[in-house]
């Protein structure tokens, strides 16, 4: 229990002479609505994609419940979900069906996956559109069918890549409901947001990477504590400490800035 839902050891990721993601350590605590912040380009996306086993790591090591992601990818991929920031759902095929489909390759037998499905949709306000083709659905429609399809066989540790996109407010409102009764019934979520209110309402911890490094850690209080200012917004923290980082970085790019 006392191994981490995701733990990530000197991961370095490297595009041709740019840096990604650069000697990466990273904890997240099990039962846990952890926020991974950063600029655009900071390694954020290309951090999770090695998490969940679509981007293989330079070097470094990645441990989901203790399992090595890459030595054994079946044990640690069994207990993750993953949604990417443009999920690719099927056009032809209605949500329920399309649910089915995903709960049939992790092996859910087709009664289980037919009561979650239906409660899943229902609960995410495709309850009448069930019979409807995926491919007329809005874009927000489209995402909330994907999140049910990350949920459906019931993981541990949830990887999303800024899920809110295309959601009205409405919309957003209960995929952050169910997100966090997921963590109050013990699974871990993992996000990426741009909407900083967001991370700052919902986090139990923050991580705000840039430059491929992790600049700092903490819940908010010990996130203000950090930056001397108890009454700080999670956005006057992020300015403050990603423009320190990218300053360092300007100034010399081989400098160890600021990891924590």
């Amino acid at each position: 229990m006392d191994q981490p839902a995701l733990a990530c050891f000197a991961l370095t990721r490297r595009y041709g002479d740019k840096v990604a993601v650069d000697g990466l350590d990273l904890g997240v605590r099990r039962g846990e609505f952890y926020a991974f912040l950063g600029p655009n380009g900071a390694g954020k996306t290309t951090t999770l994609r090695m998490a969940v086993g679509l981007l293989e790591p330079d070097e470094g090591r990645i441990e989901i419940f203790g399992a090595d992601a890459w030595k054994d990818p079946i044990a640690a991929r069994r207990v993750t979900a993953w949604l990417p920031d443009e999920p690719l759902i099927y056009d032809r095929l209605s949500p329920l069906e399309y649910l089915d489909f995903v709960a049939g390759l992790w092996g859910i037998d087709g009664a289980t996956a037919r009561t979650r499905g239906l409660a899943l949709l229902e609960r995410l306000g495709l309850g009448d559109n069930i019979a409807q083709r995926c491919g007329t659905f809005s874009r927000g429609m489209k995402q909330k069918t994907a999140l049910a399809g990350a949920l459906v066989h019931d993981p541990q540790l949830i990887i999303l890549d800024e899920p809110l996109t295309g959601l009205d407010a409405n919309a957003a409102r209960d995929v952050k409901t169910i997100l966090r009764e997921r963590v109050e019934a013990g699974a871990t979520v993992v996000l990426t947001t741009h909407i900083l209110e967001v991370a700052e309402r919902l986090s139990d911890r923050i991580g705000i990477i840039a430059c491929g490094r992790l600049h700092a850690e903490g819940s908010m209080a010990e996130l203000r504590a950090r930056v001397g200012r108890p009454d700080a917004t999670l956005e006057d923290i992020f300015l403050l400490l990603t423009g320190e980082t990218m300053d360092a970085a300007e100034a010399d790019p081989q400098a160890e800035v600021g990891a924590t």
